[in-house]
């Protein structure tokens, strides 16, 4: 867990790196990556990230809540794999991530995938875990390791939304690249999360000074 003296300290330091993010700092909140304990297991994050891949949120929380009703209230991995794979379809989930869910469910189940070795695992030999399972991709890996475990030093440059952001706070006049914006994220090592952050918060931020 990161105190908010410490995590105030890092947009300070962001913004002594980058005068640009002064203004999106200022007028957001200070960051909430892990400075919260997770509100899910493990194994529930993943599937809702399995879930909400190339969809909405209102349609992915649409898609839990009806995952949730046909496990008996509880996302675990004992009840989906009671769940049939018809109850699923018919819930509106498509074939593909049904196939993720029952690999993932499966990895989990026989400990190919060990969630009590999380925290002593580099973010790399996570992402490899779980990146062998069909479906998963380096978006989910990602959103899994800054939101759900916290983890500081990620810097998702294929995330569409922080190139977006990056170049709203920079005032770029074309695209920027993932291979360029990797580049830039180099100056933030450690704390690329909490950059990444503030530039999900230039596109999707409810501040409307920003």
């Amino acid at each position: 867990m990161v105190s908010d003296r410490k995590m105030r300290a890092i947009a300070r330091k962001i913004v002594e790196i980058d005068p640009a993010f002064e203004k999106i700092v200022k007028n957001s909140p200070l960051c909430e990556i892990s400075r919260k304990k997770y509100q899910r297991g493990h194994y529930e994050t993943v599937v809702v990230s399995i879930l909400s891949q190339q969809l909405s949120t209102k349609v992915a929380d649409t898609f839990h809540r009806r995952l949730k009703e046909l496990a008996g209230g509880y996302i675990t991995v004992k009840r989906v794999s009671k769940v049939t794979d018809e109850q699923m379809r018919a819930a509106g989930i498509s074939r593909g991530k049904i196939r993720t869910i029952r690999e993932f469910t499966s990895a989990v189940e026989s400990k190919k995938i060990n969630f009590s070795k999380l925290s002593s695992q580099s973010n790399q030999e996570i992402a490899e875990e779980l990146t062998a399972i069909w479906g998963i991709g380096r978006w989910t890996v990602e959103m899994f390791l800054i939101f759900h475990l916290g983890r500081l030093n990620l810097w998702p440059v294929g995330d569409l939304a922080v190139r977006r952001g990056w170049e709203t706070i920079h005032n770029l006049p074309e695209k920027i690249s993932e291979k360029e914006l990797d580049l830039f994220g180099k100056k933030f090592s450690g704390f690329e999360s909490v950059v990444a952050w503030y530039c999900w918060r230039a596109v999707d931020g409810d501040n409307p000074t920003w």
